[in-house]
């Protein structure tokens, strides 16, 4: 029997220190990749390719596009978003008007402040020397003086009441109103502006028992400026004296007067109920707020010179 011929065992070959024949000609390298452009930085001039003759592109020319800071005269002065001083002359302004205005009214506010104080100081005056005169002969008769905060405080007298607020801005007025055309007025800019308190009549029981609808009336207003001269309007029973700024300082004796002519103002005018036929029919609100009577209204106010109360 022929033997078969035997296979000799061949171990493959793991590593190998052949090398792969070289190429005659190595293939011609990748172009470079192109960079990334970074994005511009807000502010940086964009730049755009400008064409030549003969139609290549040359360096690129800065777009005359900015949205940064700029001064006065419309030039950059810093890329949008940087820190940046003020210009100058925007600084100066700036200051002129706190230096100038800010600082007067501030001044004016402080005028109002003492002659509403001292308002405060006559009408309590007035009460203690009314309540000695109407005690003795009717005790019924209430009169009194209330502090509601600093910048308001009412008087009580029979069924009247008069309150006094002042207001907290500083105010002025167009050019043909009030004392504004005057040659003292005009001689300062500073003296265009008031701190301005008003006193407005009420009936005693429109608060006491909130009467929401029942009306008020501007008796006066006084305007204080800030040389704390005053200009008062209002009412033609005030019997207001000719009013001339440059003469009309701020004193006790003139905010007394001012004070005793709401008064008398305020007392020499009744109210005057509604006719029936606005009563005859009410509706349940009116009747739970107690507003049956609610429109009625004073008789004889009056302003001066025609004048409306708008405040």
């Amino acid at each position: 029997m022929a033997k078969s011929p035997t296979k000799k065992s061949v171990d493959p070959a793991l590593f190998t220190t052949d090398t792969p024949p070289v190429p005659a000609e190595l293939p011609p390298p990748l172009p470079p990749a192109a960079p990334r452009k970074k994005p511009a930085r807000a502010g940086q001039a964009r730049k755009t390719a400008v064409a030549t003759p003969s139609g290549g592109a040359t360096a690129s020319a800065p777009e005359s596009v900015h949205s940064g800071a700029t001064a006065t005269n419309n030039q950059p002065t810093a890329a949008a978003g940087s820190p940046t001083q003020a210009p100058a002359d925007r600084l100066n302004q700036i200051f002129d008007g706190l230096k100038q205005k800010s600082a007067a009214k501030q001044a004016i506010f402080r005028n109002a402040l003492a002659a509403f104080d001292c308002l405060r100081l006559v009408s309590q005056e007035l009460v203690v020397e009314l309540t000695r005169k109407l005690t003795p002969l009717d005790s019924t008769v209430v009169i009194e003086y209330r502090s509601i905060n600093d910048m308001e405080f009412h008087i009580r007298f029979s069924g009247d009441l008069l309150i006094f607020v002042m207001h907290s801005n500083v105010v002025t007025f167009p050019d043909d109103y009030g004392p504004m055309p005057s040659a003292y007025v005009a001689g300062d800019f500073r003296r265009r502006f008031f701190g301005h308190i008003m006193a407005y009549n009420f009936m005693a029981d429109s608060i006491k028992y909130q009467r929401m609808n029942d009306p008020g009336y501007l008796v006066g207003r006084l305007l204080v400026n800030i040389d704390n001269h005053y200009f008062l309007e209002g009412v033609q029973q005030l019997e207001l004296p000719d009013n001339d700024m440059a003469d009309n300082a701020v004193t006790p004796e003139a905010m007394r007067l001012f004070v005793e002519s709401a008064m008398i103002a305020a007392v020499n005018n009744d109210l005057i109920a509604p006719g029936l036929a606005e009563i005859q029919k009410i509706s349940v609100k009116q009747k739970l707020e107690n507003q049956q009577v609610s429109r009625g209204s004073k008789v004889g106010f009056s302003f001066s010179n025609e004048q409306d109360s708008q405040f």
